[in-house]
């Protein structure tokens, strides 16, 4: 594997230039030197900035290298290629959510397994076994297999290897038990004993579905009380701003005439009642960033229902 060297070239015309130089072998085996100019200082104002922009044709060099010299590439090396195309930080074929969760099962589950085997010998009754001996859930299980095999269709696309071997691999995404849900009378008990902002999330919860992410993600310019609908615009997820999911989590979601008291209310009642501020802006980020809803899940309103079933 190598790193080149980026060098800061002269012109005798026009600002200088950033030179990304690497070596590679030639038709005749021997190695010969290449250079590619990367972009102006004017688009990339410091070295730093140039090597962020190469990374990912450095990767593609370093593999068509390993290729040509005919050596087994691992699943490691795989797994480093497709995080430098798909999970960079300026990819936009994912969501910021689904990034974080594919770096955490590469990185947890998949790397220390596997990371360390060449890919033409990963078998998919081997990734079966060790999936059926994890402790986890099996919707989990599911998930690092579905990662698996995004990473071998990687693979493909950019003709690394010709075979995923992870399509054979069985695994059921069906829960072990009922997950509990809470009645009607549950719900209006719950809501009767919150105080105004909890209250107001867990209906406004109640009454549309919203994800977390899109309901901490309102600002009060997407609640429109003439037309009694909600615009569904945005998510955060652990304070990034981000897309939708989906393209039908977008559509106009409506506003119940209780729903709207209880949203006028809690308007009344935080200081940050803008159209551009959040609906649940955190008054400990000066309302810049709206509250982690985990921290408010874990630490009030669960806490709030412990007492009222134990009553």
């Amino acid at each position: 594997m190598q790193n080149g060297s980026i060098t800061r070239s002269e012109r005798r015309r026009g600002p200088d230039v950033w030179e990304y130089r690497w070596r590679e072998p030639g038709a005749d085996g021997k190695r010969k030197h290449c250079r590619m100019v990367i972009g102006s200082v004017a688009q990339f104002r410091d070295k730093d900035a140039a090597v962020r922009a190469i990374s990912a044709l450095r990767r593609d060099i370093n593999m068509a290298n390993v290729r040509s010299k005919g050596k087994p590439l691992t699943l490691l090396q795989l797994a480093d290629h497709y995080c430098q195309r798909e999970l960079a930080p300026n990819s936009r074929w994912k969501t910021h959510s689904t990034k974080l969760g594919y770096r955490g099962y590469l990185r947890k589950w998949i790397i220390p397994r596997w990371g360390g085997h060449t890919l033409a010998h990963i078998r998919a009754g081997e990734i079966e076994l060790w999936l059926r001996s994890l402790p986890l859930a099996r919707s989990t299980c599911a998930k690092i297999r579905n990662v698996m095999s995004v990473l071998f269709n990687h693979g493909l696309r950019h003709e690394l290897i010709d075979r995923n071997p992870v399509q054979w691999v069985r695994q059921s995404a069906k829960r072990k038990r009922i997950p509990t849900f809470l009645e009607i009378e549950e719900v209006q008990m719950l809501l009767g004993v919150l105080d105004v902002r909890e209250r107001t999330m867990v209906l406004l919860d109640v009454v549309t579905g919203l994800r977390a992410s899109e309901l901490f993600g309102l600002k009060w310019t997407d609640i429109d009380f003439i037309r009694n609908e909600i615009r569904v615009t945005r998510s955060i997820v652990l304070q990034v701003v981000g897309p939708c999911k989906t393209e039908a989590s977008q559509k106009p979601v409506p506003l119940d005439p209780l729903l709207a008291r209880t949203l006028r209310t809690w308007r009344a009642h935080t200081k940050y009642k803008a159209e551009t501020d959040w609906v649940f802006a955190s008054p400990y980020s000066q309302g810049r960033k709206p509250y982690w809803y985990q921290s408010l899940m874990r630490n009030r309103i669960r806490e709030v229902a412990r007492r009222v079933w134990h009553r």
